[in-house]
């Protein structure tokens, strides 16, 4: 509800507009470069996993570990995304109410789940994954990893 109906809601009424706050131009700028940033990596991160993606937290027959792509160096490319999406949200919509809904939302949605989806895959694909998550990071790139070969991975 927090990352859409309050925007929409903000975006189409006036009901929280007792909670708008301006910013300057550019932040506004940033919050849409942010969007489209996003978006980009949104469909990329879909086609990089193919067939793999569900909308739901499972594995299915014949899953594989996708480690090349936008999967080379980040294991959730796909909440890396919407974590952009949340920030770029209070700087387009400029509401406390709807433009921090987003980033409490995910928050939440994002604790909860990510750990659980680790162990799953770890669950699944055993050293493959451990040695996958020993060099890439979690939602952001690691910097300063030893770099791995592909064949260490697949």
């Amino acid at each position: 509800m927090g990352m859409l109906m309050l925007p929409i809601v903000d975006t189409f009424t006036s009901w929280l507009s007792f909670a708008d706050y301006k910013l300057p131009i550019w932040a506004n700028c940033v919050g849409i470069l942010l969007y489209f940033v996003a978006t980009g990596l949104y469909w990329k991160t879909h086609r990089d996993l193919g067939r793999n993606w569900s909308p739901t937290l499972q594995l299915r027959e014949g899953h594989t570990l996708i480690t090349t792509g936008i999967y080379k160096n980040i294991r959730h490319p796909m909440y890396t995304s919407i974590w952009l999406w949340c920030l770029a949200q209070p700087l387009l919509l400029q509401n406390y109410i709807a433009g921090l809904a987003g980033l409490i939302t995910f928050g939440i949605i994002y604790f909860l789940r990510v750990s659980k989806e680790e162990k799953m895959m770890l669950d699944r694909f055993g050293d493959k994954y451990f040695n996958y998550m020993k060099h890439t990071g979690r939602i952001l790139p690691k910097l300063f990893a030893k770099k791995v070969l592909q064949k260490d991975c697949v």
